[in-house]
């Protein structure tokens, strides 16, 4: 299948959040016109369109149904717009309107790069609101050597050196007295994160804005 448009991407997105809030509903052409902004008769020409390419099932005069191949689609799509949404908020600490940024980002992301931030961000399966990451066609992956992961993912029992710290000045310094910065090695255990033996103290929050490289 040819690649779709950004604005494909869009109507199948938001197909799926309709039918993810009501699975046995058909979507009606005017609710979908309304979600997206458009006309009727927009959305009309739009959902013949997807569904010549199988995407769609379309019901006329009543609106149409996602496909099962439509619905991989979806949910991928769905899928990297949370991710992004992990990393922007949670890891990087981006402070302009998250969603705006993660829609425009997850229309230009590969399949090869969504599955390798799914990996670092340890398969998460809810957005910071809250709300479901689709796991349709996840691929779970044993983690490489060497990876570099928020704090909060790295496997306990595993030791990591302390790369990157995306947060802000003030929390920087609290770390600072804790005796953590980037260089330092830290170890994964139950009973929490240790830096030279020392058991450290520090929010699940914080520990995503860490990002810490594996050692062998």
């Amino acid at each position: 299948m040819s690649e779709l448009s950004e604005y494909e991407e869009m109507y199948l997105k938001r197909i799926f959040e309709i039918y993810d809030s009501e699975p046995s509903t058909i979507i009606k052409t005017s609710q979908l016109a309304n979600v997206m902004s458009v006309s009727n008769a927009s959305t009309t020409e739009m959902i013949q369109r997807l569904s010549e390419r199988d995407l769609l099932t379309y019901i006329p005069y009543k609106g149409c149904r996602l496909t099962p191949e439509g619905f991989k689609i979806a949910a991928r799509i769905k899928r990297r717009e949370g991710l992004l949404q992990i990393l922007l908020a949670e890891v990087i600490g981006f402070e302009g309107d998250v969603d705006e940024a993660a829609c425009k980002m997850e229309h230009d992301m590969s399949q090869d790069l969504e599955k390798a931030l799914d990996r670092m961000l340890g398969y998460p399966e809810k957005t910071p609101d809250g709300r479901k990451i689709p796991v349709i066609e996840r691929k779970l992956e044993v983690l490489p050597k060497k990876s570099l992961l928020p704090l909060s993912f790295i496997p306990v029992g595993s030791s990591s050196r302390i790369e990157v710290i995306a947060a802000n000045s003030t929390e920087i310094r609290t770390l600072e007295t804790l005796g953590l910065k980037v260089g330092s090695t830290v170890m994964k255990e139950d009973s929490g994160i240790t830096c030279d033996g020392v058991p450290l103290k520090i929010s699940e929050s914080l520990m995503k804005k860490i990002l810490s490289r594996m050692e062998e």
